[in-house]
């Protein structure tokens, strides 16, 4: 999943998910000129070097979640940042440059963002207040139709909806009794799917209505759309080997058949190249690494690993260097990737991704020397943290676009098919 805010990440659009030198947003570590106060507040817990305006909270969240799934204890310096974003109504906006502030309205908090740092708090443990006056904002914001826009009032998208949806399963709560105007998340997300019978994106799920209400297939809010349907987050385990997906109508689809069908568009989007594709005004269609990774994950969890191996391999043979240059959140999609597929994330095309993620930020609790970049990792002489609330949770139930989960500006709004 990508940044969601399209209003505020315009200026990135040039760079974004072109190549191996830029990413989706979400994933990217925008890097040029970091202000003062973002380069102190990344020296204090911050995962990646870049300025945060508009990701911060999102990588942050990404990089816990990543960490956690692959067994590692989160830095408690790193978490604490976090939580210091979070507003006194429990939203959360992409960066807060001074957290002791008080938000206000112009503070720009969005539900992407906050339903991300839910998942990740829940995940490490130990901040159920956090978590709680989170959910109960993201409640309060729902639209009339059951899903969430990007911010407060704004129509409902497969993203946003996905990306709580998310939130909500990962905190034990059951989105269909969460509930505004008679309709659950549930039923916006299904709104959002195409019909089998249409001669373009039949099965995918479309970001939002266009202008004229018609419903334009996207790949990543399909990617999105699927694990939302399935009442997945942005981490999620490979589900039961089934046969190849096939878009099937029905007068009521379910959830299920939604995410088939969700699949069997992604598996044909998927089968020329082996990866999903982003193309900006003018410029020739280029390889969507975080999107693809996505994908990955969606395919895994759908119908197996081997639905996604394709992708997969693509990914190992060519997103090293993409991770490298775009930071934390692009390291974490891989590994969501690979947490989903059942593959090593220490050894992804011989890339150990938790290695190079870790080294972007301060070090996790318990991590040997040689898996960081800093040396002696924190809390070697200290008390582990043993919530209940950690690495387990995931391995047990199960981005970050994520919303890549991936996050939005690569396809997100233009209604382009890959």
């Amino acid at each position: 999943m990508n940044v969601r805010r399209r209003s505020s990440v315009a200026a990135l659009a040039a760079t974004a998910v072109i190549g191996v030198a830029a990413a989706p947003a979400v994933a990217a570590d925008p890097s040029p000129s970091a202000t003062t106060s973002a380069t102190s507040t990344a020296a204090s817990g911050l995962y990646g070097s870049g300025d945060p305006q508009f990701d911060g909270v999102w990588r942050q969240s990404l990089a816990l979640l990543a960490q956690d799934s692959a067994g590692v204890v989160p830095s408690s310096k790193a978490v604490k940042w976090l939580t210091d974003q979070q507003c006194d109504d429990g939203s959360f906006a992409p960066f807060r440059a001074d957290p002791a502030k008080a938000c206000d309205a112009e503070t720009m908090v969005d539900t992407n963002n906050t339903a991300a740092a839910v998942q990740a708090l829940w995940a490490v443990g130990g901040h159920g207040d956090v978590v709680d006056d989170a959910l109960g904002w993201l409640k309060s914001v729902q639209n009339e139709d059951g899903g969430w826009g990007y911010s407060p009032g704004t129509p409902s998208d497969a993203n946003s909806t996905s990306v709580v949806i998310g939130a909500l399963t990962a905190t034990e709560t059951d989105p269909e009794g969460v509930e505004k105007n008679g309709k659950s998340p549930y039923d916006a997300l299904l709104a959002l799917a195409l019909p089998c019978a249409e001669d373009k994106g039949a099965g995918a799920f479309a970001f939002q209505p266009d202008k004229d209400g018609k419903l334009l297939a996207n790949a990543d809010a399909t990617a999105a759309g699927l694990l939302g349907a399935l009442g997945k987050g942005l981490v999620t385990e490979a589900g039961e080997k089934t046969d190849a997906a096939s878009c099937a109508d029905t007068d009521e689809p379910t959830r299920e058949q939604a995410a088939a069908n969700a699949a069997a568009y992604l598996t044909d989007a998927l089968a020329k190249d082996g990866h999903l594709k982003s193309a900006l005004g003018g410029s020739p269609d280029q390889p969507d690494y975080g999107n693809t990774a996505d994908a990955v994950a969606a395919l895994a969890a759908q119908g197996g690993a081997d639905r996604a191996a394709g992708p997969l391999a693509w990914l190992k043979k060519n997103a090293g260097q993409w991770a490298e240059e775009s930071g934390p959140a692009a390291y974490a999609q891989l590994i969501f990737a690979a947490h989903a597929t059942g593959t090593d994330p220490r050894d992804f095309g011989g890339t150990d991704l938790v290695e190079q993620l870790n080294a972007t930020g301060p070090a996790p609790q318990g991590a040997k020397a040689s898996d960081t970049a800093t040396g002696k990792a924190e809390g070697e002489d200290e008390k582990k943290d043993d919530s209940p609330f950690g690495v387990w949770w995931y391995v047990g139930v199960c981005l970050v676009f994520g919303i890549g989960i991936g996050f939005l500006i690569s396809n997100r709004g233009k209604g382009q098919q890959p």
